[in-house]
């Protein structure tokens, strides 16, 4: 398998075509089409992702540690296909949408501004997550563990709280309508 360390891609040209299988350390990735690409078995280590359409990629048994994905498309990815041993991500105005988190173990992560629309966190670990300015309409929360997460910022969820762990988590004002639809309450706003 093969090691590179340091080095940046501008994937644009069809550069992708010349990854080789293998270990990625300290690496960027920039401006590429990556769709549909099978990274089974890859691993990439403390490497940053910019400006790249990575839907549907095959990820079996990949391993991302410690990967930043910035202004990434990123839909339909199964990253519970993913090799979990140092598995962490930090995403920053990406579209996760249709992606899943199914079980996956993901504490402290952070997501800024990103639009993770029927994105599925069923029986995810995301204690003391960040959920900064996210779109989380349809996600899916069941079994989650949202322990002191913080998503006082985020808007368009569904939560039951009868599900879910959310102990010390942190929701808006305007949130609290996300944890009790359920009820099919009429909630209205005093002022």
């Amino acid at each position: 398998m093969e090691y590179i360390i340091g080095q940046k891609f501008v994937l644009s040209d069809n550069q992708v075509n010349g990854l080789l299988k293998g270990e990625y350390e300290n690496c960027v990735f920039e401006n590429g089409d990556v769709s549909d690409v099978d990274f089974s078995g890859f691993v990439f280590n403390t490497c940053v992702w910019v400006d790249c359409n990575m839907s549907l990629i095959k990820t079996n048994k990949t391993a991302f540690r410690n990967n930043k994905f910035i202004r990434c498309k990123m839909l339909g990815i199964h990253f519970n296909h993913c090799n979990s041993f140092g598995l962490s991500f930090l995403f920053e105005k990406c579209l996760l949408q249709h992606s899943s988190f199914l079980g996956v173990k993901m504490k402290k992560i952070k997501f800024d501004e990103c639009d993770l629309t029927e994105v599925d966190f069923t029986e995810s670990e995301l204690k003391e997550a960040t959920f900064n300015n996210c779109d989380l309409f349809r996600a899916t929360f069941e079994n989650t563990n949202l322990e002191s997460a913080d998503l006082h910022t985020s808007f368009r969820f569904t939560i039951d709280p009868e599900i879910n762990r959310v102990k010390k988590t942190k929701f808006s004002l305007e949130g609290l309508k996300g944890l009790l639809e359920k009820y099919d309450l009429n909630i209205v706003d005093p002022f």
